[in-house]
């Protein structure tokens, strides 16, 4: 028997992790060729891990609510022939690490001081925050030590001001080269003592608390809600929000799908609604005045080359998500049909990959069917 390690899959080039949201195979379970092993969670899709081989579940090496890095060992599946691979826990190095640190600070006084922030700001609570952070750059603060007043302070570089992965890599490196060179000091004084300057805490609004009465139902938030309240608030910080109306009479297009909407669907299979119609118009409009096809940052405006057009589709949960047509000027009305269809098919059924949601750059919705805007 040989034992087959099983990676976290690339889910598309702006995907960097996911969050584990539950086995649906345990230890000691067969598993045959694409059976799912687990359900992972990204900002935006729930997606299914197939197996790519036959065997029998050996070790999970990441439990419930577990950030991986994508192409992570998540699993080892023991299969049939070839040649075992040891795999070691990921915690190996972390205990090394610890041992290593705790007999500097035993051997030489005041070292210590210089890891106390770090280690009391692990258990962060980003709630305290009105600042958007990604989960790989929570991940990373919390494994780092990074409070959430020192990552308010660090100036990002991502779109809309967003704090990318490298402005936070980049800030932990400059504050260890300084850790570094007080760590010399400390070494040629002997005994001496480093203090540290504490950090002066950001006050933060308190939250009021709406008022419970004895009879009133408390439902807590599912995943996907959480991450539109916090993307809400993050847009409404980057930009004003405005609403204008202008009516539009569409009789002649509503009478014109009426006509063909039947040989339509008998020529291409596919049954044609108002959606496509309307992104094709919005694609078009778009190349008129490539101005509305813009993203701010900070006090730049980046104007997109691409067009890439996001559909608001309902989820069975209540939810909405936004796939994206990817270049949808470059699509005729057949094309833009055929994937209007098959993106809002595979979003009801939760079949859509993490990088069907991303790089959006004008964003529709049909609320038509219910009678009002």
């Amino acid at each position: 028997m040989a034992q087959y390690e099983l990676l976290l899959p690339k889910m598309g080039e702006s995907v960097a992790e996911a969050t584990i949201i539950k086995w649906t195979k345990q230890p000691g379970d067969q598993i045959n060729l694409d059976d799912t092993i687990l359900e992972i969670a990204t900002d935006k899709v729930d997606s299914e891990v197939p197996s790519p081989v036959e065997g029998k579940l050996v070790k999970q090496l990441f439990g419930a609510d577990d950030v991986v890095q994508v192409g992570a060992v998540i699993a080892i599946i023991e299969i049939e022939g070839g040649v075992e691979v040891e795999v070691k826990a990921p915690e190996s190095e972390k205990t090394i690490e610890v041992k290593e640190e705790t007999a500097v600070e035993a051997a030489i006084p005041g070292i210590s001081q210089l890891s106390t922030e770090a280690t009391t700001a692990s258990n962060v609570d980003f709630k305290s925050s009105d600042r958007f952070y990604s989960p790989l750059v929570k991940n990373i603060a919390k494994e780092e030590g990074v409070s959430v007043e020192e990552l308010d302070s660090i100036k990002g570089s991502g779109a809309d001001g967003r704090l990318t992965k490298e402005d936070l890599l980049n800030h932990i490196q400059a504050k260890k080269g300084g850790s570094t060179s007080r760590i010399s000091d400390t070494l040629a004084q002997a005994r001496s003592v480093v203090e540290v300057p504490k950090q002066e805490k950001v006050a933060q609004p308190t939250p009021v608390a709406p008022s419970v009465s004895g009879g009133d139902e408390i439902i807590e938030m599912d995943r996907m809600r959480k991450l539109i309240a916090d993307h809400m608030v993050m847009s409404k910080q980057t930009s004003p929000h405005v609403t204008s109306f202008v009516e539009a009479d569409v009789t002649n297009l509503v009478l014109w799908r009426n006509k063909v909407k039947k040989t339509f669907e008998q020529r291409e299979n596919e049954k044609i609604t108002f959606t496509p119609i309307f992104i094709e118009a919005v694609a078009k409009a778009i190349k008129d005045f490539p101005m509305i096809n813009v993203a701010v940052s900070g006090t730049q405006i980046i104007k997109k080359k691409d067009i890439n057009i996001g559909m608001a589709a309902a989820l069975p949960s209540g939810n909405l998500i936004v796939p994206v047509i990817r270049n949808a000027d470059q699509l005729n009305l057949v094309g833009l049909t055929k994937a209007v269809n098959d993106l809002a098919s595979r979003a009801r059924n939760s079949k859509l990959k993490p990088d069907e949601t991303q790089n959006g750059t004008f964003t529709l919705t049909n609320v038509g069917s219910f009678g009002n805007v």
